[in-house]
């Protein structure tokens, strides 16, 4: 039996992943910005970011069924699925989560850190100050994906703690 501190913790845990998640995927997805010139750069123009908010909708999907089941716990003090199955769930979900989640960290913050220096460097070859308008909209763009990508972080961080957590239940209960 797993105390009513740690399953707590579990529920709070999952509710900060699917919050953080949230926030990620609405960061990604108004990351649009316009040029002077009109040109238009939105967050369907690169993969990784993508493939970020692909990855942050199937942890606020898995999060999303698995809360229910996280009050239920936490709540009872009991799984409303006895057989053994929730526990063997919740280990292999959130172990395929926590490394989505990382992997979605990794293409992320690997973009937007890599394109805001070359665009950087683009612009110092070419002479532009701090304040050109290219540059400050680039910038403004690739520094919401860093912020988005610090959010993915804190979920990543929760869904890992989940994890561990899920692997002593399953042990406990084998």
């Amino acid at each position: 039996m797993v105390t009513k501190p740690v399953v707590n913790s579990m529920l709070v845990l999952r509710i900060v992943t699917l919050a953080t998640s949230v926030a990620t995927m609405a960061l990604l997805v108004t990351n649009n910005v316009t040029f002077d010139e009109g040109g238009k750069l939105k967050y369907q123009d690169y993969t990784s970011y993508s493939y970020m908010v692909a990855i942050t909708a199937a942890a606020c999907a898995y999060c999303v069924v698995q809360l229910p089941f996280a009050i239920y716990y936490a709540v009872q003090q009991r799984r409303l699925i006895r057989n053994g199955f929730l526990a063997e769930f919740d280990f292999y979900g959130d172990k395929i989560t926590s490394l989505l989640l990382a992997t979605g960290i990794g293409a992320g913050f690997a973009l937007s850190v890599e394109l805001k220096k070359f665009i950087d460097d683009a612009a110092d070859a070419a002479g532009a100050s701090e304040d050109d308008p290219i540059r400050s909209t680039y910038d403004k763009f690739f520094i919401r994906g860093i912020v988005a990508s610090a959010f993915l972080v804190l979920a990543f961080i929760s869904m890992t703690i989940v994890s561990f957590i899920s692997s002593i239940n399953r042990s406990k209960n084998n």
